[in-house]
């Protein structure tokens, strides 16, 4: 079964009699008349972490329809399927959420949809009103109105000149909630924040929760390969916990979090090889574009070897995310998301930025004049725990903290860079072992003497960043 993903550019308003104006912003769309009922478990588990799964009966006929959370916009996936359960490749990538646990209809929406299509500058959007009736038994519970801009062709900055449009003709700001949100009165996706004066391990456990939820939210998109941002996000989350809970170190009883430290990097590596050839597949393509016609031939072949590399990892990921470990892993996260296991000292958390922050200056005051490409790994692994403890005790310092984070995250994107272009030209000699001839050579060749390149800007960048984080990081922690 054909697997449809599109990413959604959209921006949601709210109004009383909606088309009117819109009318004269486009040509009109065909009126649409639909019902929706959305699924999920009876605790809600899709809804917690921003994920909406629906059945749409239009003229008759059923669609299914995921839709996954990015930063931005939201991935649909759509497949046809009959009306008594989800079909079995949405069913399966939604394991990690569900558990087991059947779905229920959590509401059923009709909806009354009419609106224009817009075009300017190559771009086209649609801008729709939508009046929902939120059903019950039959009978109309409640109903509400919004409108809706989205992107269908083009890449042009549309959306916020439409919604400026529309909001000075009295359309009122959305807080962006799905449809399903605003029927049951959910509040939109996220928990409060705890106050700046909470003590560490309460701030520590909001951290915690949010990474688990940022983990579930991207968990069905690693499993469908319907976006690589998933893959990176996931990733992005692990290293996160994994580097809070050994900030907290001193705070925590480390018989319980040590074990899921480990569970942790575990699943880091399985992402690890699929996000690294993202990242390579991304940059070669565009690299391989600029290249004459023949070496462009040539080329191809090497990204075609890597992106079968690619599809067999991604193979091995999905077989760890439906392995019991996996949801041991999730088991035990949240239950040191929730109650954090103390070991019965205390330390503020700027103490503990501060403690990370002390052992990044005092790695970089050890290096030599040109470091090996191992040593200025390190330092990047270090600069990153010390912004994401920065992260944890951000609310507590203020501004202080946050010109810290923008300037470590400065750092670890330079070395980073380094880092990348090092690994791109290993695998692009290690995938020309595998195609060869004289042009696939001379291509690689020169894709390899790119990222030379590319590692020799990074790291002739990388002190001056450092100096810029060091200023930073004595006014927040000294």
């Amino acid at each position: 079964m054909q697997l449809r993903a599109e990413k959604e550019r959209e921006i949601k308003l709210t109004a009383s009699g909606g088309l009117e104006l819109v009318e004269d912003l486009g040509e009109p769309i065909e009126s649409r008349v639909f019902t929706s009922m959305y699924y999920d478990t009876p605790d809600r588990a899709l809804a917690t972490v921003g994920v909406t799964l629906r059945r749409r009966l239009e003229n008759g006929k059923n669609l299914w329809q995921l839709k996954l959370p990015g930063k931005g916009y939201r991935t649909e996936i759509e497949l046809p399927g009959g009306p008594k359960r989800p079909p079995r490749r949405l069913r399966e990538s939604l394991i990690g959420l569900a558990r087991g646990v059947e779905f229920e209809e959590a509401a059923r929406l009709k909806t009354r949809r009419s609106g224009v299509k817009v075009r300017e500058r190559g771009v086209v959007a649609e801008i729709v009103v939508d009046s929902v009736s939120v059903m019950d038994n039959g009978r109309v519970d409640s109903t509400f109105e919004e409108i809706e801009i989205e992107v269908v062709d083009g890449d042009g900055d549309i959306l916020k000149e439409l919604y400026g449009k529309l909001r000075r003709r009295g359309a009122q700001a959305s807080d962006g909630r799905p449809k399903l949100f605003r029927a049951l009165g959910l509040a939109a996706d996220g928990a409060p924040e705890p106050s700046a004066q909470a003590p560490s391990h309460v701030r520590l456990s909001a951290y915690l929760t949010r990474q688990r939820r940022e983990l579930l939210r991207h968990d069905p998109g690693v499993r469908l390969a319907a976006d690589p941002e998933d893959v990176h996000q996931m990733r992005v989350g692990l290293r996160r916990t994994r580097s809070v809970l050994a900030t907290a170190r001193p705070t925590l009883a480390k018989e319980v979090t040590e074990p899921l430290r480990a569970e942790l990097k575990w699943l880091g590596g399985v992402l690890g090889p699929v996000r690294d050839l993202d990242v390579l597949l991304e940059r070669l393509r565009a690299q391989v574009a600029e290249l004459p016609a023949d070496d462009r031939f040539a080329a191809e072949r090497l990204v075609h070897v890597l992106a079968t590399d690619r599809e067999l990892a991604h193979a091995h990921l999905v077989e760890a995310l439906e392995s019991e470990r996996y949801l041991a892993l999730l088991d035990t996260f949240a239950s040191v998301a929730q109650a954090p296991p103390l070991s019965g000292r205390t330390k503020s958390v700027a103490a503990l930025a501060s403690r990370e922050y002390r052992k990044l200056e005092r790695d970089v005051a050890a290096l030599p004049a040109e470091p090996s490409e191992e040593e200025l790994h390190r330092i990047r692994v270090r600069a990153k725990r010390a912004r994401y403890a920065a992260e944890l005790a951000e609310p507590a310092v203020g501004k202080k903290a946050s010109k810290f984070i923008a300037n470590a995250k400065r750092l670890q994107d330079v070395i980073g860079e380094h880092q990348d272009a090092l690994v791109a030209g290993q695998r692009i000699q290690q995938a020309l072992g595998v195609s060869r001839g004289g042009r696939v050579a001379f291509a690689a060749g020169r894709l390899v003497e790119r990222e030379e390149e590319r590692r020799g800007r990074a790291r002739s960048k990388w002190r001056k960043a450092w100096r810029k984080l060091e200023r930073s990081g004595k006014k927040a922690w000294r």
